[in-house]
């Protein structure tokens, strides 16, 4: 397998949308060092593209009918190495997640990587679905609080498994269209998860909140608000791809509203690069 096989199997520059979780679960329960606050994102990347990976594998017949373009039914990966790479890739994000975060960590890790595993080979397709691809997101929060500061850490974790479980829902219209009322319901989750996740602007903390939950809400809710009432699936594909990308500001706002301002900055201007990179991925598919 190639580099550019790899990055597209595993979705790379998505994995700049769970950087942030595990910064919120640090943030909310005050948790300092070195060690944790780099190795712990980068641990949650690479449990993400082993997700996308193990997705891919598990979605290759569909995907052969609806998204052929994918590296599995077009020809460039086979499904084993797809599911090899979705090994190696989590066993290395339990690694990191114990070696940087110790055995708090690591006992979150595991259900974690549980969780991610029953989604894409079982729940990904029941009712429970978006549940479960919500409580993914949710311990990831919890991977940077570590086991024993979970009750702490419980408001980010639940904002981000209810917005995760909210667009997941939503997601499942990008072919063939949803219900007005899911993408009214995705909607009602965004701006009070807007609300939720400010402190009064008397500070720099306070400021960054509010103008990280801007940024989070304002673009979700117009693309929200157009598939409730265009429906269909183009308009639901562009209403799920905003609000995969409001994560990162949600992130923000999050560890803002718990006294990190610098920390908050940093994920926007991470924020700000994913906007840049996805600019460019736009205009080179209309070059090509």
């Amino acid at each position: 397998m190639d580099a550019s096989t790899f990055l597209r199997l595993v979705r790379a520059p998505a994995g700049l949308t769970v950087l942030g979780d595990a910064t919120a679960g640090m943030a909310a329960t005050g948790r300092r060092g070195v060690l944790p606050r780099l190795g712990l994102p980068i641990a949650s990347v690479l449990l993400y593209w082993g997700g996308m990976a193990l997705n891919d594998a598990a979605d290759a017949e569909l995907d052969r009918v609806e998204r052929p373009e994918r590296p599995i039914p077009s020809g460039r990966v086979s499904r084993r190495a797809a599911v090899a790479t979705a090994g190696g890739l989590t066993i290395a994000g339990i690694a990191v997640a114990g070696l940087t975060g110790g055995r708090s960590s690591l006992a979150v890790a595991l259900p974690l990587v549980g969780a991610i595993w029953a989604y894409d080979l079982a729940a990904k397709r029941s009712v429970l679905g978006p549940l479960v691809m919500g409580a993914c997101r949710g311990l990831d929060v919890l991977l940077g609080a570590g086991a024993g500061a979970a009750r702490v850490a419980a408001r980010p974790a639940l904002v981000m498994a209810g917005h995760t479980t909210s667009v997941t829902a939503l997601a499942r219209g990008e072919v063939h269209g949803t219900r007005p009322v899911v993408a009214a319901a995705a909607a009602a989750v965004t701006a009070g998860s807007a609300v939720a996740v400010v402190r009064p602007a008397a500070d720099a903390a306070g400021l960054v909140s509010w103008v990280a939950a801007a940024r989070f809400a304002l673009p979700a809710l117009r693309a929200q608000a157009a598939a409730v009432g265009t429906p269909t699936g183009p308009v639901v594909r562009d209403a799920t791809r905003r609000g995969i990308l409001a994560m990162v500001p949600l992130q923000a706002a999050l560890t803002a509203r718990a006294g990190r301002p610098i920390d908050a900055v940093v994920l926007l201007a991470i924020d700000a690069l994913g906007a840049v990179l996805t600019r460019r991925g736009a205009r080179g598919r209309e070059i090509t």
